[in-house]
């Protein structure tokens, strides 16, 4: 038989066949992967009331969110071995504070699966005057679904989860909407 002959061409197409019908909806189902944002990790609360907690703080005092009714919250989840993300971040959240606080937006640093002193070290290292706080138990964390960190929400001011944002939180990110919630002031 040459390769010619109808049955060559006919395994060739066959083999064809197979190879498209594998080849495409694998390129298809790439395709449309890379149409994703990976940072979008969905959030069943987003649009819902943001839970309330208690945070026993680094300075030794306890911050209550239920104080913070009416003030735009920057909710941020991290721990002093997350690099690098924790660490790019870290002057954001700083700079995002001292912008905003006297507009009635607080940030809260909530510590996660970490040790009290690298977590002291961090907070100083980079200056961090926000409340800042480690949720010991992990209750804070698993109430607002935290996959892991970073991740920070922004709670507007009657206490609904507006958006959610996972991995070094970008600044402009966080500008935007806390600007959207002061009404652009």
């Amino acid at each position: 038989m040459s390769s010619g002959s109808p049955v060559g061409r006919s395994s060739f197409r066959k083999a064809v066949f197979v190879a498209c019908a594998i080849t495409l909806p694998l390129a298809a189902v790439l395709a449309f992967g890379f149409t994703r944002n990976p940072r979008a990790i969905p959030s069943p609360l987003i649009g819902g009331p943001a839970p309330v907690f208690t945070l026993p703080l680094f300075t030794g005092s306890t911050l209550d969110t239920r104080t913070l009714r009416g003030k735009v919250l920057v909710v941020n989840f991290w721990a002093s071995w997350c690099y690098p993300a924790c660490y790019e971040e870290a002057p954001r959240l700083q700079r995002v504070w001292e912008r905003f606080r006297d507009l009635g937006v607080v940030v809260i640093g909530v510590n996660i699966q970490d040790q009290e002193r690298p977590a002291r070290e961090f907070i100083r290292q980079f200056g961090q005057t926000f409340p800042n706080g480690m949720d010991r138990t992990g209750r804070i964390s698993i109430d607002f679904g935290v996959y892991g960190v970073p991740e920070t929400f922004i709670v507007s001011q009657d206490g609904r989860i507006v958006a959610k944002y996972v991995g070094a939180v970008p600044g402009e990110w966080m500008v935007d909407h806390i600007e959207r919630l002061l009404g652009g002031r």
